[in-house]
């Protein structure tokens, strides 16, 4: 069986590793601090916490879908290496921002407390457009074509790992506590990144469009007339509107539905950053290295069904009165190993969708294509997680309930796995 783990042993993928697993820790132990600080001490309305975290949602983003084109041509016209060591540096200064943000907001300063954060959440989305080619596109540089998918396995459960930790500590950590980790985590991030080995331009000299509008329909179209990219590309586009909605209601869902406390909202998201890693670890030991869909259809129809499960277990949950539930009373309610099972099954299922879609996007085109290759999938999927934001945005206005959104979610898993099916048939 083929295993990935000997990677972790090689410089040639243990500090991008590591970079990886530090920036996607640090994006979220600040965000979801951001988000308890918001819902819990700020609002006390359900509407405006969702409203707060659909806007935090679509500010995060924006620069994936003005600015991925840029990122996708820099990252194939230069050094990857030196790309990550400019990003890691910048990932110093917007923590100073937020850690400002979260800081003020506490001490009651709640609008430019608030400011602060929300231009901390869009700079980190600037990062992450930048990093985000470059994570799955030195790949096939620094591996072998049968080490492609397992690297791509590895990053996308130490991203859910780091998620874990992430959302695990801001929910148990004071404000302050949060504030210095993120600052020693940039700083740690920043060394390991210089230690990622040189990436350099593959191919011929690339010219660079500065239009963000004309470079990003050029990328588009440039990629999407591949078969199998497109249907790639869409199944993933597909999968990220459903993690939008699921990302924005769930904090929200956890407090007003479940009427838990924040401490039980910040383990039921690492329990669900758990599924998501240990799925992605799953489907590579399934496929045995080999990119292929075959599981994709079977995995997130698999994943409606438990969506639809934990909907009903939401519906007929006891809210407690006066108080939320802590973690001892909420684990001794009759339904709450059902509803910790459902979130683990969307997770699990989820990750074993997606991760094979991304491995396609950086084995399927030549390696001076691949950065630009996820740039364009960055931007389609930005795309549909706005419309995720908004969709989230109008239902709540219009009355529906998060419970009910969440069979929106389930119904579109068929159309997931139909774009996953014919994947699938593309590569045969």
């Amino acid at each position: 069986m083929h295993s990935a783990l000997g990677l972790l042993k090689e410089r040639r993928f243990l500090p991008l590793f590591v970079t990886q697993f530090l920036g996607a820790f640090n994006d979220n132990l600040f965000k979801q601090a951001m988000v308890i600080v918001v819902v819990y001490q700020i609002y006390n309305n359900p509407q405006y916490e969702q409203s707060f975290t659909a806007l935090a949602t679509a500010i995060s983003i924006i620069p994936f879908f003005l600015l991925s084109a840029l990122a996708g041509q820099l990252a194939d016209a230069n050094d990857k290496s030196m790309i990550i060591r400019i990003v890691k540096t910048a990932e110093i200064v917007i923590m100073l921002v937020g850690g400002s943000g979260l800081l003020l907001a506490k001490a009651g300063h709640t609008a430019i407390g608030m400011a602060f954060m929300l231009t901390a959440v869009l700079a980190l989305g600037i990062h992450s457009t930048f990093f985000g080619p470059i994570k799955y596109a030195i790949l096939p540089q620094h591996l072998e074509e049968d080490e492609v998918l397992g690297g791509t396995g590895l990053v996308e459960s130490a991203t859910y790992l780091a998620i874990l930790l992430g959302t695990v500590l801001a929910g148990f950590m004071k404000v302050e506590h949060a504030v210095i980790g993120t600052l020693v985590v940039a700083a740690i991030g920043w060394f390991a990144g210089r230690k990622v080995p040189p990436a350099p331009r593959v191919g011929p000299e690339l010219k660079i469009n500065y239009n963000p509008f004309t470079a990003s329909w050029r990328l588009i179209s440039g990629t999407m007339h591949i078969p199998r990219l497109f249907l790639a590309i869409c199944a993933i586009s597909f999968f990220w509107t459903m993690g939008a909605v699921l990302i924005i209601i769930f904090t929200p869902l956890a407090k007003n539905v479940l009427t838990a406390d924040k401490h039980v909202a910040t383990l039921l998201t690492a329990l669900f950053s758990i599924g998501i890693a240990i799925g992605s670890v799953a489907i590579n030991s399934l496929l045995k290295g080999h990119t292929s869909a075959k599981y994709g259809p079977a995995s997130v129809l698999i994943m409606g069904a438990f969506v639809v499960l934990f909907s009903i277990l939401c519906k007929t949950w006891p809210p407690a009165v006066g108080h939320y539930y802590g973690w001892l009373e909420f684990i001794a309610m009759p339904r709450a190993l059902l509803v910790i099972g459902a979130l683990m099954g969307i997770a699990i299922f989820g990750g074993m969708f997606v991760v094979p879609l991304y491995a396609f996007l950086t084995t399927t085109v030549t390696k001076d294509e691949t950065s630009r290759t996820v740039a364009a999938n960055n931007v389609v999927n930005s795309g549909s997680m706005a419309i995720g934001a908004a969709m989230v945005t109008a239902l709540s206005h219009a009355g529906v309930t998060p419970t009910n959104m969440l069979f929106v979610v389930a119904a579109m898993c068929p159309v997931s796995a139909w774009l996953a099916q014919k994947l699938h048939k593309a590569c045969d």
